[in-house]
């Protein structure tokens, strides 16, 4: 059991469940609930129901199960590899694909289909992200490198550390863009009123810089390139959406009409631009514009 002991600070006037999904962020609700109906989450040495309504100077404290132990395996799920050689593997990855397993998701994962389609994976990271370097939001489109063993992993780990490794986009973002390049330099962190969500706030975050150019104006659209200089979780989404211009169809930070009825944001990795871990060769992928984007620029102009 892990135990998380702590008393809060101000007065809330939320139910308890939600207020602790709210604070650990690895969890759910519905699994938080589950802890309290088992009497594993005890306010001020007593068990309590979800409804209960936390006010300042209340003890919390939490007995959180070790998670079980998953095995992931191998799935015949067929992948987009660009590239591959002994060292490392480009694989364009399909909207609507988790890039790795997580709890309530262990199945139909990126990783399950690189397990079954490359001979061989990194294992730097824990048992179920072997081989992924960096990754794509689900609904995020493009270009992603794989590590195929542990010399590779560590090496573009600390090309990214060192913003040493080129990363482009493209998005489709709501509104008329005027200027016609422009850097977004504002930290990001967990969003104080939903833990789910990212958020630009001052305490509790980390630096995070985009630099973007509009590659072409509609009537409400800017069509734009985006490069990550930092990797923030959903960083181009905060982003754009912090400067008024979210992306087309984001469902979690934008607030406009999704007039297309798309499922996910149009955000699409399409340049990677790095030094090969182990000749030390320049390699440079890009891939085409996706026909979603295709389709829905189609009927804007």
């Amino acid at each position: 059991m892990e135990l998380i002991d702590f008393t809060v600070e101000k007065d809330e006037n939320v139910r308890l469940d939600y207020y602790l999904a709210q604070r650990i962020d690895r969890v759910s609700r519905t699994y938080i609930q589950n802890l309290i109906k088992k009497g594993l989450v005890l306010v001020n040495q007593k068990a309590e129901k979800p409804r209960y309504l936390i006010k300042k100077g209340d003890h919390i404290s939490i007995s959180l199960p070790k998670p079980k132990e998953i095995e992931v395996l191998p799935e015949d799920i067929p992948i987009d590899i660009v590239y591959q050689d002994d060292d490392i593997a480009i694989i364009n990855k399909k909207q609507d694909m988790v890039v790795h397993p997580a709890p309530g998701n262990y199945e139909g994962t990126l990783v399950n289909a690189l397990l079954f389609n490359l001979d061989s994976l990194s294992s730097v990271n824990d048992p179920i992200r072997p081989g992924i370097v960096h990754r794509l939001d689900k609904d995020t489109s493009g270009l992603l490198i794989v590590a195929k063993n542990n010399h590779a992993h560590n090496f573009l780990v600390n090309e990214l550390k060192e913003r040493k490794i080129i990363r482009q986009y493209l998005a489709l973002v709501h509104g008329v863009i005027k200027k016609d390049k422009g850097i977004i330099d504002l930290p990001i962190g967990r969003d104080p009123k939903n833990r789910k969500r990212m958020a630009v706030v001052y305490e509790n975050s980390k630096n995070a810089l985009t630099k973007f150019k509009v590659l072409k104006r509609f009537a409400n659209y800017s069509l734009v390139e985006a490069q990550l200089e930092t990797g923030r979780t959903h960083q181009l989404r905060v982003h754009f959406a912090h400067i008024g211009h979210p992306i087309v169809a984001d469902p979690v930070y934008s607030r406009r009409k999704n007039r297309f009825n798309l499922k996910g944001q149009l955000l699409h990795a399409k340049k990677l631009c790095f030094i090969h871990p182990s000749t030390g060769e320049y390699l440079e992928f890009e891939t085409e514009m996706p026909n979603r984007f295709k389709k829905i620029l189609k009927k804007i102009k």
